[in-house]
């Protein structure tokens, strides 16, 4: 079952040799302390190489993630993260859904002030399929920079 470890709870892969989860569900999210809980600042995440299957094909799928984050009091453990994304390689779902768990459950572990996950998918059935989640609200005075990638334009 997944679970996400405490902020104040002992960290179970960094520093450990790790295989990746089964599923996304048995992925463990781990998160650390801010140490900066006092201060409004935006956490990039980039993930260009995402893959998961097509639910109804089973053939690969890929992605290009861009999670931004305000921390509250915790921060995502990035080792812990890429084992999370890594689990999706053998998972099957439709873009949107594993855009959405992906970015509600990094939320449920770091209740950060806010978050956004874009998911800029690769073409299925010739067509790119874009995805983009929030919640939180953006603290004021936060400079949120573009995701920096372009709209996905073919050979042209």
């Amino acid at each position: 079952m997944a679970r996400d470890a405490s902020v104040k709870g002992r960290l179970t892969q960094l520093g450990h040799s790790v295989s990746l989860a089964a599923s996304p569900d048995r992925a463990v999210l781990e998160a650390v302390a801010n140490p900066h809980a006092d201060s409004n600042y935006v956490v990039r995440f980039t993930a260009p190489e995402f893959t998961c299957l097509c639910p109804v094909t089973g053939q690969p799928d890929f992605a290009h993630f861009v999670i931004d984050y305000c921390p509250a009091k915790s921060l995502v453990e990035s080792k812990s993260l890429k084992l999370f994304l890594g689990s999706f390689r053998n998972h099957a779902a439709f873009h949107e859904g594993t855009t959405l768990q992906i970015g509600k459950r990094v939320a449920a572990a770091i209740r950060p002030r806010y978050l956004r996950i874009a998911g800029y998918w690769f073409p299925r059935g010739g067509m790119p399929i874009d995805v983009f989640w929030q919640t939180g609200k953006l603290p004021a005075g936060i400079w949120l920079p573009d995701t920096g990638v372009a709209p996905y334009r073919g050979r042209g």
